[in-house]
């Protein structure tokens, strides 16, 4: 389905190397906020103390976010929990406190709000965990780059999984330095905005590293950088399409989910805007520079030999 089409192609690989010194600058950034600043690490990383309560109404998260500000506490997070009227609060590691003190010490404020507030249960997140799954996030974006690799290796060539996965890593680098350099929290959720990130963003060099695969057969005496541009024009209205579609439901998540989806929807937005920059005018200058030719994609025929003479 396509809403319009560009009758001529625009030139993009003209313009190649300035797009690419812009990528490389924003990359190098991104790579020293992450070096100076580093992550702003969640209560699911860093460790803490998990609280379960519940209400007899709907909960107020707005009322419980203050009534714990109040105590002094930063970076705590308060979701729903199953239900409107269950509430998880997650409170970061105090030295001077214990968790359990911490944790009757915010009951008490939450009591005087709502006396019918109930403890449902407590649980302590240690650093260690933290660290493990600081660990586990870093593995799971290092096989989730090595499967793109080998997936585009053996659909295409190996030229394109190479330059599938520097644009994918440049927008994972670029998505972790915005949260670096905020210093916004980086949580589990954030994590699988990430990896979803890395998927969708491959999804989007696939289609156009199929159509350039589809113009060397049919624009046989096309040079490389025209097929590439061709390849990008023709594809425009379903990236259009595509991306405007998932970014309005994303929006609504950004604006209308509250505290929770928040940074979530913040990641898929990064995410979703650098991963059309970087299939478009990262991956496909990476293929051209790296010397594909069309006898990379197309065998070549072979011509009939002719009956020998007798």
């Amino acid at each position: 389905m396509e809403f319009f089409r560009i009758r001529r192609d625009i030139p993009f690989m003209r313009h190649a190397l300035v797009f690419n010194v812009i990528s490389l600058v924003t990359f190098l950034l991104a790579v020293i906020s992450l070096a100076t600043k580093g992550l702003h690490f969640g209560v699911d990383f860093t460790g803490g103390t998990v609280m379960e309560v519940s209400y007899q109404a709907p909960a107020d998260l707005g009322s419980i976010r203050d009534a714990v500000a109040k105590l002094g506490l930063t970076d705590v997070a308060v979701q729903n929990f199953g239900s409107a009227r269950d509430v998880l609060i997650r409170l970061p590691v105090r030295q001077d406190v214990s968790g359990a003190k911490l944790s009757e010490t915010v009951m008490e404020s939450l009591r005087k709000l709502d006396a019918s507030v109930e403890l449902r249960r407590v649980e302590f997140v240690g650093p260690q965990v933290g660290k493990e799954l600081v660990e586990n996030g870093a593995l799971a974006l290092l096989f989730v780059s090595i499967g793109i690799v080998l997936y585009l290796w053996f659909r295409f060539e190996w030229k394109f999984g190479l330059a599938a996965i520097i644009a994918n890593l440049h927008d994972v680098i670029i998505i972790l330095g915005f949260f670096s350099f905020f210093q916004w929290e980086f949580s589990l959720p954030v994590l699988a905005a990430v990896l979803a990130v890395l998927g969708y963003s491959v999804n989007e060099s696939v289609v156009v590293f199929d159509r350039i695969r589809e113009n060397f057969r049919k624009m046989r005496r096309a040079s490389v950088p025209e097929i590439i541009d061709n390849a990008i024009t023709r594809t425009m209205s379903r990236t259009i399409i595509t991306h405007g579609s998932t970014q309005m439901m994303v929006t609504s998540m950004l604006f209308f989910g509250g505290e929770t989806l928040f940074y979530f929807a913040l990641a898929l937005t990064i995410g979703i805007l650098f991963g059309i920059y970087s299939s478009v005018l990262v991956a496909s200058p990476i293929v051209m520079w790296l010397g594909i030719r069309r006898e990379d994609l197309v065998k070549p025929e072979k011509k009939p030999q002719a009956d020998a003479v007798v």
